[in-house]
């Protein structure tokens, strides 16, 4: 798992930006002019600029969204639109900020609407380097596409030996593979399932559709991953039970609390 999370984990106002102004990066901004401003009672705002008449967005959802993100001063930190790429990613999973948990649920496919969201909401009272701290932001964002998916089935590790390493970390072999061997410098691509220790999934690739690549001893990944991927070859499945020292520490990291235990249920897809 990244040490910092794909997600936009990639990814309000008190004055609202000039409508329909394009930034400096050629990015259109949407025209609120005349639009309603709807408050939740997190503090939330959100202002529906068009109606597509696509099916509402739930919880759980994989949703593809273009999206344009910018301070109150109208400064663009980050535009899908701009790359030309959507995102897509599970909703009401903690893969994104929480003003986008929220926020996306309210519309449906083919909305056009604009997010106002305060910094408790977003990357909280510390930022994260692009985002200074208590930093409001505001997202001007489309909605293209909206489906149920189906949750990753945890592995089945009953009657399977656990296997505990020198550092701490367990796993267990769940399918085995004459495949090749993974060494240090190796690209790996993996395919995983995040758990909590009381079974609540925190992130999936698998969820996501779309396998992890990282390069094997190089520090991309929490030390509990470079070790245990490493365990593997091709082909090969395995849980690894993560201690919090091997994870993400004493501290809180997004939405993983200090002091974790974590589990992942992994594939190894390929090595190069």
């Amino acid at each position: 798992m990244n040490k910092i999370s794909a997600l936009i984990m990639v990814i309000i106002m008190t004055s609202v930006i000039a409508d329909a102004q394009t930034s400096e990066k050629g990015v259109k901004l949407f025209d609120a002019t005349g639009k309603d401003t709807v408050k939740l009672p997190s503090g939330l705002k959100y202002i529906v600029i068009s109606k597509g008449g696509g099916i509402k967005v739930e919880s759980g959802m994989k949703v593809t969204a273009h999206y344009t993100g910018y301070f109150e001063d109208g400064k663009i930190f980050d535009s899908s639109v701009e790359r030309g790429e959507p995102i897509s990613v599970p909703i009401g999973k903690g893969n994104v900020i929480k003003g986008w948990d929220e926020g996306i649920t309210k519309l449906n496919v083919g909305d056009k609407a604009r997010l106002l969201i305060p910094y408790y909401l977003a990357y909280g009272e510390n930022g994260r380097p692009p985002i200074p701290a208590k930093a409001n932001l505001i997202f001007d964002v489309e909605i293209l596409k909206a489906e149920k998916i189906e949750g990753p089935v945890p592995f089945d590790v009953k009657g399977k030996d656990t296997i505990t390493t020198a550092s701490g970390l367990k796993y267990i072999m769940v399918m085995n593979s004459t495949g090749s061997s993974v060494k240090t410098g190796n690209t790996v691509k993996v395919h995983y399932t995040g758990y909590y220790t009381d079974g609540k999934i925190f992130d999936s690739s698998v969820e996501r559709g779309e396998a992890f690549s990282f390069i094997i001893g190089m520090g991309q990944v929490i030390k509990g991953w470079d070790e245990g991927i490493a365990l593997l070859k091709t082909g090969e499945k395995a849980r690894l039970i993560i201690p919090y020292q091997l994870g993400y520490g004493e501290n809180d990291y997004g939405p993983i609390k200090g002091k974790s235990t974590l589990i992942f249920d992994v594939e190894l897809l390929d090595v190069k």
